[in-house]
Parts: C-alpha cells; sequence; structure tokens
C-alpha cells in the first residue's frame, strides 16, 4: 500500500495535464520549450550544487555510463535489424535507455531501504540528470534533425541548451565552496521545485494527444520489456565486480527497473524526436512498474 503512495502523486499531476488540455486551447511546445531553457537550469544548478560530491560518484557514475552505453548499443543494434531511420531510433532511444529515478525512484528507495538508501538514490538522480542533459538531448537533437530534414548538428543543440550550464555552474561552487546567498538561493528554489511538476504536466497533456489506433504496439514493446526487464538483468551483472556493498548493488538494479524518465517526453517534444511514442512508453512503462517494481523487490529484498 505504501508503495501504491509513491506514485498517486505522479499520476495526479500527469492528469492535471491531461484534463487541462482537453478543456483548454494550450500550445503544449511553448511550455516545453520554458521548461526546457528557463526551469531546467535551475533545477540542474540546485542538484549538482547542494549535494556533497565524493567518490560514491565515481562508481555510481561508471555503473550508469557503462548502463547508458549498453542500452545505446541494444537500440541501434534493434535499429539496424529493422531498418529504422534516426527519427525512429532517437525516439526509441529516448524512451528505452532513461529512467526515471528521480521523482519516481528517490522516494522509492526512500520507502524501501530508508536514510541510508535515500543518500545512494540522490547521487544516482544527480549522476543520471547529468548523462539526460547530455547524451539525452543529443540524441531529441539527432532524431529532430532527422525529422526536419536539414542538416544540423546535435552537438550544437546540446550546446545550445542552458541547462548543461546550469549542472556546470553547480559543480563549481559545490567544489569551491562558493556560498550563494539566502535570497537568490530562495528564488532558485522556488523555480527547480516547479520544473519537475511541470514537466509531468506535459507528459500529461502529450498522452492526452494519443489515440489508440496511433500507438506502435511492436516498437513500444520492445521498449517496454528492454526498459523494465533487460535493464535490470544488465544492471544486475554490472554490479557484481562494484566494489560497494549489497544494499547499493540492490539500490543500483532496482534503479534500472525505473519507468521510462519524463524529461525524455520533453526532449522528444522539444525537438521533435516521435514525441508520441515516447510519451507512450513512459506511460506504459510507469503503469506497468506497479507490478514489476514489487517482484524486483520481493526477489531483492
Amino acid at each position: 500500500m505504501e508503495f501504491i503512495g509513491v506514485l498517486i502523486p505522479i499520476f495526479s499531476i500527469f492528469a492535471i495535464g491531461y484534463i487541462g488540455i482537453k478543456f483548454l486551447p494550450i500550445d503544449i511546445k511553448s511550455i516545453s520549450t520554458m521548461t526546457l531553457y528557463l526551469m531546467s537550469p535551475f533545477l540542474a544548478f540546485r542538484t549538482f550544487y547542494q549535494n556533497e560530491l565524493n567518490m560514491d560518484y565515481v562508481y555510481l557514475g561508471a555503473f550508469l555510463l557503462v548502463l547508458c552505453i549498453i542500452s545505446l548499443l541494444f537500440s541501434y543494434l534493434v535499429g539496424y535489424v529493422r531498418k529504422w531511420d534516426q527519427q525512429v531510433k532517437s525516439g526509441f532511444v529516448l524512451s528505452s535507455v532513461f529512467m526515471n529515478n528521480g521523482n519516481y525512484g528517490v522516494p522509492l528507495i526512500l520507502l524501501v531501504f530508508g536514510e541510508e538508501g535515500f543518500h545512494y538514490a540522490i547521487i544516482l538522480m544527480v549522476l543520471q540528470t547529468l548523462i539526460m542533459c547530455t547524451i539525452g538531448i543529443y540524441f531529441a537533437a539527432k532524431g529532430g534533425a532527422e525529422g526536419r530534414r536539414i542538416k544540423i548538428s546535435p552537438l550544437k543543440d546540446v550546446v545550445r541548451v542552458p541547462i548543461v550550464y546550469g549542472a556546470i555552474l553547480g559543480i563549481l561552487l559545490n567544489l569551491f565552496h562558493l556560498p550563494v546567498n539566502d535570497q537568490m538561493m530562495t528564488a532558485i528554489d522556488m523555480v527547480a521545485d516547479a520544473t519537475i511538476p511541470t514537466i509531468m504536466v506535459v507528459l500529461g497533456m502529450q498522452l492526452a494527444k494519443i489515440k489508440l489506433g496511433d500507438l506502435e504496439f511492436g516498437r513500444v514493446s520492445l521498449a517496454v520489456v528492454f526498459r523494465l526487464l533487460l535493464a535490470p538483468i544488465i544492471a544486475y551483472f554490472l554490479t557484481i565486480p562494484l566494489p560497494v556493498d549489497e544494499m547499493v548493488k540492490d539500490i543500483l538494479i532496482i534503479t534500472a527497473a525505473m519507468p521510462t524518465a519524463a524529461n525524455t517526453t520533453m526532449y522528444a517534444l522539444q525537438f521533435g524526436s516521435r514525441p508520441g511514442f515516447v510519451s507512450s512508453v513512459t506511460l506504459i512503462t510507469t503503469l506497468l512498474s506497479l507490478i514489476t517494481l514489487p517482484l524486483l523487490l520481493t526477489i531483492l529484498v
């Protein structure tokens, strides 16, 4: 029952966006642009500024990076075999590679492992944020450029997105112990606190645009199977050589089994990289995680 309690706020915020777009003439792309360019940099800054940087970041960062690379290789192998174009491959990458270990994973880890586990969940959230705001945006831009049929360097799109600079600034101020005054931090907190709910509202709006007949069941099924089943199996083998205790290994495996991150819908929408497909996988993996995550927790804990 406590597990369901973690999910109620998530689905409630999705519902706000879903209902709102049904009754109001809202431009989803404008809200997505505002969130990505104006709000997300503050969240990235606070995330890296407030969390202590230590050796845990090295081990957990190596795990997340290797998991990301293996996931990317899987996505491209599937895309090559099925002869997908770059736009489809990028949409598949966004929906299968990046997991929701922030607003979903952190409270779940806290619920299961308590304050000690919460520490590692925060580190994983910080590192995953860095991966998504670089590698995630790169692939979203790459798929979007394919869709527009014009030559645009995805790396230029990554450089243009200020979330990267928010993260870098947060890391630098953290490393050199440079303070931010209380008034400025209050403003940063206000914007940062609003960012994740806004992203989730955008996802709810995007879900309202999906028609059942438009669902690509074959591709969606592949993305769902990888995100919820194959990713945690890969994570299990990756944790074997890591010099961390068993609780941390369990947290890493659970993190890998999280549903698709809501941020990926915002990236896909912003760059035109199959947002309907990405949002479909995000919703379905979130719903199915009600089954898969309790089963995984039963095995591990």
